[in-house]
């Protein structure tokens, strides 16, 4: 006999058995998919805050208790410290951490719980006039390029005028602005903005309108998502620029203003881009003008200046100037012509006078002259007084005849010597 179990088994034998991580991942998918985005109000307890930034804690009433998480950066952007026993209302989806097998909310805004109030208010009357089309697109005006005179609803006192008047000022922008006082917190304050409006429209000078404030809690900002301010800013037939809280807050304003800016500082920017734009490029087309100009006067005087060169050529003084300096030019040349020429002409003379005197009379006579000297001189040193000069003696026999060796001498035969200075008489032996 099969126990219960096995008959259960058996009984859906085609069905599939899961793993615990395929079960676990099919319940992720159902609660994060089935489950929209949405508010949870509840008391604070079991805070964690881990050193990576991740807040950890959990949300309980009266019958349940649920886990959530906030991450860094969501945490980082919150205004409200998260405390044990704190009433709040926070916004999130809801996620399934597969490991443990267990939810969590992951909370994206942390509200005090005073504050949902507001925040619901705030949804509840955003759709009801969205529905009316107070917030539509096409009804939006667009911001002119260049207003001459900015109307400004705000407080006078307030740090918000300051910031748009000082960059409006580091921007150099060139126009009027008129603030309308107003004020913009607490009771009233919302009723007082409508009429400022309303004011503005009556005045017809503006072409552009700013309202707003600096940034704060809702509380704080709660007089922009009245509806009778709301339904002014939109009514209104001048072009209205939202500029209300800091970048992460929204007004109803903002929804219903031709134009929303994060900050009075930004809508001021926004007012002036479209002149600095301008500005600069009429400080461009003035640097390319005097560019142009500097150019265009050096060429002109580069011109003139050619002209003037021109001119002092062509003038009779010049012209004057120039046959003086040709006239030289000729004197100069012909002068080394006819020097060259002298030069030449005396070459061509020497040398005709160097043929004439190798071939004359003269130089005949002074050459031979010569030759006879040189002979006579060979002459004089062959002859015997020349010999005989040197230290030699000339031997003779008694009839003068000169004895020219030694066999030519006989014993006893007598001889004449003949000296450079005289003859004497000896006797062979």
């Amino acid at each position: 006999m099969k126990t219960r179990d096995e008959s259960l088994f058996a009984g859906d034998a085609g069905a599939e058995i899961e793993s615990v991580s395929g079960f676990t991942r099919r319940v992720k998918t159902l609660l994060e998919s089935g489950l929209r985005p949405g508010w949870v109000r509840g008391e604070v307890t079991n805070v964690r805050a881990q050193a990576s930034g991740h807040v950890y804690f959990s949300l309980k009433d009266a019958g349940a208790q649920l886990s959530a998480v906030m991450f860094r950066g969501d945490a980082a952007r919150q205004t409200v410290k998260l405390r044990e026993g704190t009433q709040v209302v926070v916004y999130g989806e809801v996620n399934v951490y597969e490991a443990r097998g267990q939810y969590q909310l992951i909370v994206r805004v942390v509200i005090e719980d005073g504050v949902g109030k507001l925040q619901r208010e705030f949804e509840a009357l955003k759709a009801r006039l969205a529905a009316e089309g107070l917030f539509a697109v096409e009804t939006k005006r667009a911001i002119p390029a260049m207003p001459a005179c900015v109307g400004f609803i705000t407080s006078p006192t307030g740090a918000a005028v300051q910031d748009f008047m000082r960059i409006l000022m580091r921007r150099g922008w060139r126009g009027r602005v008129v603030v309308l006082p107003a004020k913009v917190q607490g009771e009233g304050a919302a009723a007082e903005m409508a009429a400022m409006v309303a004011l503005a429209q009556e005045l017809g000078i503006f072409d552009v309108m700013v309202i707003g404030r600096g940034g704060g809690s809702l509380e704080d900002l709660w007089a922009f998502n009245e509806e009778v301010l709301v339904r002014a800013v939109a009514a209104c037939t001048v072009p209205v620029i939202s500029a209300v809280g800091h970048e992460i807050d929204f007004t109803l304003c903002d929804f219903a203003a031709d134009r929303r800016a994060e900050t009075p500082s930004a809508a001021a920017e926004l007012i002036s881009s479209e002149f600095v734009a301008c500005a600069q490029r009429a400080a461009q087309a003035d640097d390319a003008m005097t560019a142009w100009l500097d150019g265009a006067v050096a060429r002109a005087g580069e011109r003139v200046d050619h002209a003037r060169s021109r001119l002092r050529l062509l003038s009779p003084e010049a012209q004057i100037e120039q046959g003086f300096l040709r006239l030289d030019d000729i004197s100069n040349r012909l002068g080394a012509a006819l020097r060259t020429s002298v030069q030449v002409r005396r070459q061509q003379l020497g040398e005709v006078r160097a043929a004439l005197a190798r071939v004359s009379p003269e130089f005949r006579v002074q050459t031979e002259s010569h030759r006879l000297l040189s002979l006579w001189k060979r002459l004089q040193a062959a002859s015997p007084a020349s010999v005989l000069n040197r230290g030699f003696v000339i031997l003779r026999d008694e009839a003068g005849k000169p004895v020219g060796r030694r066999a030519e001498v006989e014993s006893g035969q007598v001889l004449q010597a003949e000296f450079t200075d005289g003859v004497t008489k000896m006797r062979a032996e």
